[in-house]
């Protein structure tokens, strides 16, 4: 085990468990959104509003400005100095504060046309539609503050620091569950509350990270210049990170069009599968491809290629020991999971049993869902953000041609199971690529072979389960005990870097 290894799994832990509270926030969020705001034409609006400024967080912020900002600032910070690097991070906040501040502006200005462009149906409601315009106003400077935001996570990162950036987002729900009880309780606007809860949660999430960038040295008065050569580099690396942003969410997209062909609540069946799976993914999947990013960035920099090569090998090594029992569990209890979490009222037996087919096809990808995250990172670390794009948009073109011919077959669960195929495509050829370029392909297959070993016997133990009623559920520790216990009797170098890291914590 390298020590950057090392290094990547004590991160990932940190960040793991901020998004894991991060994600229960959320649902708490979720729940007293549903209680204060309803689903009437106060909520559609809200919804609409605070879909555009997220959108612009997912396409600029979070991934592609952080992705192309790591390598840069580790290779000025190595080659020049903290010094220079910081005056890089100062620069990069000038061009943000530029351009978001003029693109926030037009979009005050023109918020109505937004409005018509994004939800056109609102158009004939003028109530609606003039709810929407004064809520987009509001919302909007939100881009401003959360990718100020991304860059401070960057610069954190690559400095070592994971927690604040990783504990930002639950700023947010804070915010919104505050808004929506205040606005609830005063008797005024909960949409209108909720909209400043947003603006609100971006300045918060703002201020969280400051502290731990003065304790590292960084102020924001300072040397900056709108022609440093690290931010033009960072630019040239940031627009493929922005084309694959939006590759994936064309993938969504499409996605939803497909399944509308299909019978009513196809398109329902697939989204409330996809949400249980993308909460492992957030939390374990974003946590190792998080942390891996500066180290493997940090190793390359320094032109220690076969500790880059091996630290790369034991990221996917780890992510999947998380990920395989994980994808066991979904697919084992997915009938069960689907009908405890979500069967009552209108979500009757027929749509858990839909529900829960559709889980099934998306968790067989789940692993390498997961596993793309620590070998997109390496890309990025290498300064290359154009390969993943060109096998991202090869791989869109199978997820919709298989979606669309096993549609024909097996309806919506044809749809989840292109997904999973063509996931498995994409990090096939990253690995196949990577392998290449560093001589040692990443993929331990002796761990493998002892997680696939292990995971399939907890499998098999709780798909019996499953036939009783509450058995199952209690079972599940049982099966991670199983599995953990089993891993460290097979001596997988995983569980022991996890023991490791748990017996340093403590």
């Amino acid at each position: 085990m390298t020590a950057e290894s090392s290094k990547i799994v004590r991160n990932a832990s940190v960040v793991a468990g901020a998004t894991l509270l991060s994600r229960v926030l959320g649902f708490v969020r979720d729940l007293i959104v549903a209680f204060a705001l309803g689903a009437g034409l106060p909520a559609d609006a809200f919804f609409v509003a605070f879909r555009i400024p997220n959108l612009l967080r997912r396409l600029f912020g979070e991934g592609s400005l952080t992705m192309a900002f790591v390598p840069v600032f580790s290779r000025v910070r190595k080659e020049q100095g903290d010094a220079a690097a910081f005056e890089m991070a100062r620069s990069s906040m000038l061009w943000l504060l530029l351009i978001l501040g003029a693109l926030t502006v037009l979009a005050i200005v023109g918020a109505k046309y937004i409005v018509m462009l994004i939800a056109p149906g609102f158009i004939g409601n003028p109530a609606l539609m003039s709810l929407t315009v004064d809520l987009v106003r509001v919302c909007f400077p939100y881009v401003i503050f959360i990718c100020g935001v991304a860059l401070c996570m960057g610069i954190l990162n690559s400095m070592g620091h994971f927690l604040a950036p990783a504990l930002a987002p639950c700023m947010l729900n804070v915010a919104l569950i505050g808004s929506a009880l205040i606005g609830y309780f005063t008797g005024n606007s909960v949409a209108l509350f909720m909209a400043w809860g947003v603006l609100i949660g971006g300045v918060l999430q703002w201020m969280l990270q400051q502290p731990y960038l003065k304790r590292i040295g960084l102020h924001w008065r300072g040397k900056a210049e709108l022609d440093n050569p690290g931010v033009k580099r960072m630019g040239k690396l940031m627009l493929p990170t922005v084309l694959g942003a939006a590759v994936y969410q064309i993938n969504v997209v499409l996605g939803t069009l497909l399944a509308s062909f299909l019978p009513v609540g196809s398109v329902s069946y697939l989204y409330y599968a996809d949400r249980l799976v993308q909460f492992p993914l957030g939390v374990f999947g974003i946590a190792v491809g998080t942390a891996a990013l500066p180290s493997l960035a940090k190793l390359y920099v320094e032109g220690q290629h076969d500790d880059f090569a091996k630290t790369l090998k034991q990221s996917v090594g780890l992510i999947l020991f998380i990920s395989l029992p994980a994808m066991a569990g979904l697919v084992s209890l997915a009938e069960p999971l689907i009908g405890l979490l979500f069967q009552r009222g209108a979500f009757d037996a027929q749509a858990v049993t839909a529900t829960s087919q559709a889980l099934m096809a998306y968790g067989i990808g789940l692993p390498f869902i997961a596993m793309s995250r620590p070998l997109v990172s390496a890309f990025y670390a290498q300064e290359d953000t154009r390969t993943p794009v060109k096998v991202a948009i090869l791989c869109l073109l199978v997820n919709v041609g298989a979606g669309y011919l096993l549609m024909q077959h097996i309806a919506h669960v044809g749809l989840a199971l292109a997904v999973s195929i063509s996931s498995m495509l994409n990090c096939l050829l990253l690995s196949i690529i990577m392998g290449r370029r560093t001589g040692l392909f990443p993929m331990p297959f002796g761990s493998v072979a002892k997680s696939v070993l292990l995971s399939a016997l907890i499998g098999a133990g709780a798909w019996y389960s499953a036939g009783y009623d509450i058995l199952w559920f209690a079972l599940i520790p049982v099966w991670m005990a199983v599995y953990g216990f089993g891993s460290l009797l097979l001596k997988s170098d995983d569980a022991r870097m996890l023991v490791g890291a748990l017996r340093r914590k403590i």
